[in-house]
């Protein structure tokens, strides 16, 4: 039999059928918006957070009359400690400076600069920022730490506020992931269970086909291409949605938000072309995996 035959019965099959197809195709015009914001969305969200994650630094402080052999030798030191992302130094003129334009009335009170040299050390991630001040000052039998060079004063990682950081962007994370894959497989269900109803409504005819021995292929293949037709037409209806509301709404008010403009998103044309496959994918799959209900006759 030829292609265009299966092709010709499936349009035949959406026609009488009107108001199923359009159930069907209405369904995943609806699930492909869904995920054509919520992705975006999630990608934004990840971003911002791991931008947040980043923030995450330990301090190593010198002592006040650390020499500047000694700076150099703990910025050499450093690049050979496990964990360590990015280093960077900060003397104590220039922490006096950057404290001074906070707070210049309190600065100015002031006969002498009472700020160390500070390293503020990166870790390579920011789960590590504990291991890292562990590297550089690891507990003594005292019960205190001591730092591995002489130069160094204190380590310190800014306990609270990384352990509120780490915390915060870790449930956003997994609830973003959570909710992604929620709403992935209620789509999928959506879809296949609309496809269902549309077969369901057909199922005498293809009892009937049966019946006078067509084969399984023979019937499914139709029902295939139909949902492929469906979930195209879909997930272009969808995509067209999209474009306007980006255009209309989101590039706008790109330049005032900054999770809106996050660099990590997707795409568009990307998402375009990932949401027409997975459209059209899930809607064939759908309409195949549905129809072997009724070939069992």
């Amino acid at each position: 039999m030829k292609p265009a035959f299966f092709v010709k019965e499936a349009f035949r099959s959406i026609s009488r059928n009107a108001i199923p197809s359009f159930a069907a195709m209405a369904s995943v015009l609806v699930t492909v918006l869904v995920l054509g914001v919520f992705i975006p969305v999630v990608q934004a969200t990840t971003g911002a957070a791991n931008e947040v994650r980043g923030r995450v630094l330990v301090d190593v402080y010198l002592k006040k009359d650390a020499k500047k052999s000694d700076v150099d030798r703990v910025q050499a030191m450093l690049q050979h400690v496990d964990h360590v992302g990015k280093v960077e130094y900060v003397s104590k003129a220039q922490a006096y400076a950057q404290e001074k334009k906070r707070n210049p009335e309190a600065y100015e009170l002031l006969g002498t600069n009472p700020l160390p040299d500070t390293f503020r050390v990166t870790p390579d991630k920011p789960d590590n920022v504990q291991k890292l001040r562990d590297a550089l000052a690891p507990s003594a039998a005292s019960g205190g730490r001591q730092p591995v060079d002489s130069a160094i004063d204190q380590v310190k990682n800014r306990k609270d506020e990384t352990t509120k950081i780490l915390t915060a962007t870790r449930v956003v994370k997994l609830a973003m992931g959570g909710l992604a894959i929620l709403l992935v497989i209620a789509s999928i269900l959506l879809i296949s269970n609309t496809i269902r109803l549309s077969l369901f409504s057909r199922r005498r005819e293809v009892e009937v086909m049966k019946l006078v021995g067509a084969t399984d292929s023979f019937i499914r293949w139709p029902f295939v291409i139909e949902g492929v037709v469906l979930g195209g037409l879909g997930g272009v209806l969808a995509v067209m949605l999209l474009g306007v509301g980006k255009i209309a709404f989101i590039d706008p008010l790109a330049s005032d938000f900054a999770l809106i403009a996050a660099p990590e998103t997707i795409g568009f044309a990307f998402l375009a072309i990932l949401l027409l496959v997975a459209s059209i994918g899930v809607s064939a799959a759908g309409s195949s995996l549905s129809l072997r209900k009724f070939l069992r006759v």
